[in-house]
């Protein structure tokens, strides 16, 4: 699919994915990035911080739901700018996992710079995980 700028409209839906996060794809994504604090997969270390279960990392969740907006536009590499704010952690389940719902919709069309905002949203368990999620893809 091509996307035309000039027929882009502000509010559009651009796209949704459902990611199931397991425990299995917390190591995974240790091992990836490094990132190997215990809160993100033993449940013991997790309660003695107060935390409510082991936590998706926040890179992994930032990352998963900038894949709307790639998937929209179809090149990773026009993402001119990516931002978000951890509002909510992503408690993941030992069984069930979680699953993260993120969508995407035109904030912006900047005509001049041939731009456009997608504002993301990413919920888990009806309860918003990342505020003020923006990608800036360049046309």
């Amino acid at each position: 699919m091509t996307i035309k700028f000039e027929d882009l409209v502000v509010g559009d839906e651009v796209g949704k994915l459902e990611f199931l996060l397991t425990r299995d794809s917390l190591v995974r994504y240790a091992g990836a990035s490094g990132d190997f604090n215990s809160i993100h997969y033993r449940d013991d270390v997790a309660a003695s911080v107060g935390l409510p279960g082991v936590l998706a990392h926040g890179m992994l969740t930032m990352g998963a739901a900038v894949q709307v907006a790639v998937n929209w536009v179809g090149d990773a590499g026009r993402i001119a700018d990516y931002q978000v704010r951890f509002t909510k952690p992503v408690v993941v389940h030992p069984t069930d996992g979680a699953v993260l719902v993120v969508t995407g919709k035109i904030g912006v069309i900047d005509a001049e710079a041939r731009t456009v905002r997608v504002d993301l949203s990413a919920v888990f368990n009806d309860t918003a995980v990342l505020g003020k999620a923006q990608a800036v893809v360049r046309f």
